[in-house]
């Protein structure tokens, strides 16, 4: 990984599944941006594998998955198997956003999700958290 100070945190923003709703993901991108972060955002209905794939080419920092669909429970822990599978998970910090009960947050951590940002997160929350992650060196 070649994060450092001097380099901006590389961040790919994804919509996992049919969900066909992304103002959210956007606007996420965006602030994810306007603090500097280099975003890639791979569009709407992408698979896990087409995720993990881009996330290992563009060799990232970060995955943020957006999920509204309500099938979460499967297509976010399949992303991170996809990950642990190639060996990157370690080097990838993978957190998730959107409508996710609470009640299924613990079993999503337990599987490889590091942080949950349900809606009504501020946006300076999340980018804190990434930068916390991987500037303070939990990744590095």
């Amino acid at each position: 990984m070649t994060t450092s100070p001097e380099y901006p945190i590389r961040v790919l923003v994804a919509k996992p599944g049919l969900d066909g709703h992304d103002r959210g993901a956007k606007i996420v991108a965006r602030a994810l941006r306007d603090a500097g972060m280099e975003v890639i955002y791979t569009g709407l209905r992408q698979t896990p594998e087409q995720i993990a794939n881009a996330a290992i080419q563009e060799d990232v920092d970060v995955i943020a998955c957006s999920i509204l669909s309500g099938a979460h429970n499967t297509l976010l822990p399949k992303v991170y198997d996809l990950l642990r599978e190639e060996g990157a998970q370690e080097d990838i910090l993978f957190i998730a956003g959107g409508v996710i009960p609470d009640e299924d947050i613990p079993a999503l951590k337990e599987k490889g999700i590091a942080e949950v940002f349900t809606p009504g997160t501020p946006t300076g929350v999340i980018i804190q958290y990434i930068n916390d992650q991987i500037r303070g060196g939990t990744l590095l």
